[in-house]
């Protein structure tokens, strides 16, 4: 398969996703962050920070949880 142009990396994102393991919000951020410059802009930029505010939302979710169970015990 042919890889897009807005994919011309060295290391295709993916590529570098799938190898590390990277979990989607993570990968997605990579993807777009990646991209932006080359396919949407400003589109791929707002998608980036749509997957960084959804890692620091469940972050600070996990935080409240654990707290709340610590108090608990």
């Amino acid at each position: 398969m042919r890889t897009p142009t807005h994919y011309d990396f060295r290391i295709q994102p993916v590529d570098f996703i799938l190898a590390n393991q990277i979990p989607f919000c993570e990968g997605n951020i990579i993807k777009y962050v990646s991209r932006w410059r080359m396919k949407n802009g400003r589109e791929d930029l707002l998608k980036a920070k749509h997957y960084i505010d959804l890692l620091i939302e469940n972050y600070d979710n996990d935080l409240d949880d654990s707290f709340r169970a610590g108090t608990t015990q």
